[in-house]
């Protein structure tokens, strides 16, 4: 991009430390104009938006993992290092906002300086503004922005200061990215560093010094080194006694040296500014009552799970139920017409009755990772996870994967020791996800009787939802100790974060967050359930031709000897054609297996599909059920309650059934996304096979001695 000239779709990268604000600030500019997707070869989520400038193209906005350095130790912070240091990259930008808290201006500029050295073009966002005031801060742009030789625009992304100023400097920037060129390096090399530059300055792809520099300490790993390249610079280094390490620590110390003056004669502080906080966590990090504090919340956090969304569950339990009567009575009798009401239609409904509790989750996740407490949970139980073997980071990715095990299992690259990663991740999927909650929703009531107290404020059933929560903790938290006396590692382990300031939070991220989540939950769940439906529906509604008829015959005898009405006769011969189906066949071969569990072959068919994704248990229950009667096809959790043991007489759905289900769903590996997702981030089908195999033991035999203690 030269100077007056702008590429056709210019591409700017949002980059800063985690906590900044960073995206606050993307989901202010871009709206709802965005995507979620991976960096190209890795997992790392990848977010990308339009930005519209007046005068400009649209610009994409690209907003690139938090990151502290260009020191990586994680490897959210090693695809920044690798997009920033490729020129040749679809992902290079040709300007960076450099978003840095206000508040923490001497802790957020290491990276910034580091990324100027590049000669990059750049803007630096200070973001929070609104909360100078609070904590009496006095900011002199012009001489801060004069010093770093970069515009510097303040923002708040809560009340949205500063946007329309940050919006006219990065037009202005993109129009002229070489009107603030820096004339001096934050950092100049030591003598030995320079004799290593001076040789491979000439082999290296580099735009300057740093740049070369970054190459020669990063060349091992960088994936747009050549490998001829990457071996001379591994003999330069051995030949010239270039100690990485080394090299890293004294420029980061000369860095800080540098920019600290400048934020000191650029920022004043009145009093005390983290007496708020500090008296805060005097409390929330307490020993005692910190985890009181943890527990209550998760505590109210399943209550509202549980009883909180049953009025928006009836509304859309009551539209699935009237779109289905419509279309019966609308089109003409046929396949077609059951294959839409009792394939698709009770399929979906059957899950999608449970969004109000899965919007919930994210709400409240959301909610606890803007005010700020993700990090001090991972900072307060940090001594306890070591003693599992686990990381004080790993109660982010075991909070999160109450919302889904996927990103959860992603959230471990910021844990550094290999070891405590892996264990992270092998027991991450343990934790009770978002699509558990239809099957737990409608197997408590079963199992737990709906007393309540305090005037209907807490549960049973909300107090068993929040058991079977922990339980699943538990069994990560043993399994994880486990596994640690398995898995030897002379590898070291410490854990370095920052405690962001308590902050009231920005509803419109919560809200972004709530609605991208469960649209992703609600079309991902939607795309795989329509599958299975329909070929479950194709599956219980034909079967061998002789089966079929030979069912026919014998409910037309049956119906004939016992004089049975109309209406019992055709319930009768969709239960015996659906016994003799492709679905009842193989459901009737996996029973034996099955039996000590408590289950029989309808329930045997849905633990089969559940391991597509868990969310498909209720919508197969509903199709399967669907077709063997017409009563309350849509009311999912009455129809169960009705269906009886053909020998018996006794409900299928009784306590320790229903129970030996809610253990086999709390620990079942019952996610082919979690699994495919574990082996992109060990790079081995090793450890999603051992965490498959690991998992479905623990919940079938778990799920076998509840059985029999309570039949």
């Amino acid at each position: 991009m030269h100077n007056g000239q702008v590429k056709a779709t210019p591409v700017v990268g949002l980059v800063g430390n985690p906590n900044s604000g960073k995206s606050s600030l993307f989901n202010i500019l871009t709206g709802l104009r965005q995507r979620i997707g991976n960096f190209p070869g890795v997992t790392v989520e990848k977010k990308a938006g339009m930005l519209s400038l007046p005068g400009l193209p649209t610009v994409e906005l690209i907003d690139f993992p938090g990151a502290y350095s260009c020191y990586p130790t994680s490897l959210d912070e090693r695809l920044v290092v690798q997009e920033l240091t490729n020129p040749e990259g679809d992902l290079f930008p040709d300007a960076i906002l450099y978003v840095a808290d206000i508040t923490k201006l001497d802790k957020h500029l290491l990276l910034f300086t580091q990324l100027r050295d590049l000669d990059l073009p750049m803007i630096l966002v200070l973001n929070m503004a609104d909360l100078m005031d609070a904590d009496g801060l006095t900011v002199d742009i012009p001489r801060l922005s004069k010093a770093l030789e970069v515009p510097v625009v303040p923002v708040s992304s809560r009340d949205h200061r500063g946007i329309a100023e940050l919006k006219e400097a990065i037009t202005d920037l993109l129009r002229d990215p070489n009107r603030f060129r820096p004339r001096q390096a934050f950092f100049e090399p030591g003598a030995n560093t320079r004799d290593v530059l001076a040789e491979l300055r000439r082999e290296l792809p580099a735009r300057n010094d740093y740049h070369a520099l970054l190459l020669t300490h990063h060349a091992p790993w960088l994936k747009h080194i050549p490998d001829a390249t990457r071996h001379q610079v591994q003999e330069a280094r051995v030949r010239h006694g270039f100690h990485s390490l080394r090299s890293q620590v004294e420029e980061t110390m000369e860095r800080y040296n540098t920019f600290e003056p400048i934020v000191r004669g650029s920022v004043r502080h009145a009093g005390d500014t983290s007496s708020r906080s500090d008296r805060i966590d005097n409390v929330v990090t307490h020993p005692i009552f910190g985890p009181i504090l943890f527990i209550a919340l998760m505590l109210l956090l399943f209550q509202a799970l549980f009883a909180w969304a049953s009025v928006p569950m009836d509304l859309i339990e009551f539209t699935f139920g009237t779109l289905g009567e419509s279309i019966r009575t609308t089109l003409p009798a046929g396949w077609f017409t059951d294959l839409l009401v009792d394939g698709i239609v009770a399929g979906l409904g059957g899950v999608l009755v449970f969004l109000p509790q899965i919007a919930i989750l994210f709400f409240f996740i959301a909610i606890l990772e803007e005010v700020g407490y993700l990090a001090r949970a991972a900072y307060l139980f940090d001594s306890l996870m070591q003693r599992f073997g686990l990381n004080g980071r790993s109660v982010v990715a075991l909070i999160s994967g109450h919302a889904c095990a996927i990103p959860a299992i992603m959230s471990t690259r910021t844990i550094s020791n290999w070891k405590e990663r892996l264990l992270t991740i092998l027991v991450t999927p343990l934790t009770s996800c978002s699509a558990r909650i239809p099957v737990y929703v409608i197997l408590i009531s079963f199992a737990v009787p709906p007393v309540v107290y305090f005037n209907g404020l807490i549960s049973l059933q909300g107090l068993a939802f929040a058991g079977l929560y922990f339980l699943g903790i538990l069994g990560a938290m043993l399994s994880a100790l486990a596994f640690k006396v398995i898995l030897r590692t002379p590898e070291r382990s410490f854990l370095m974060l920052e405690l962001p300031e308590y902050r009231i939070p920005v509803w419109r991220n919560v809200g972004t967050t709530v609605w991208q989540k469960s649209k992703t939950f609600v079309l991902e769940a939607g795309k795989i359930i329509m599958i299975i439906s329909v070929i479950l529906w194709a599956a219980s509604t034909y079967g061998p031709p002789a089966d079929m008829a030979a069912a026919e015959a014998q409910v037309t005898e049956r119906a004939r000897a016992q004089e049975l009405s109309e209406e019992q006769a055709a319930d009768l011969l969709a239960s015996e054609r659906l016994e003799a189906s492709y679905a009842g066949h193989l459901g009737k071969a996996i029973e034996p297996v099955i039996r000590p569990l408590g289950y029989d072959w309808k329930i045997g068919i849905a633990l089969l599909t559940s391991f597509a994704a868990r969310e498909v248990f209720v919508g197969t229950m509903a199709t399967i059920y669907s077709i063997g009667s017409t009563d309350d096809e849509f009311r999912i959790r009455e129809r169960l309650a009705e269906e009886r043991n053909p020998v018996t007489n006794e409900p299928v759905y009784n306590p320790a059934t229903a129970w030996s289900l809610l253990i086999f769903y709390v620990f079942a590996m019952m996610c082919m996304s979690t699994l495919a997702v574990t082996k992109r981030e060990t790079n081995s089908w090793k450890w999603p096979i051992v965490q498959f195999v690991f998992m479905t033991a623990i919940a079938y035999f778990g799920a076998m001695a509840v059985y029999q203690s309570l039949s």
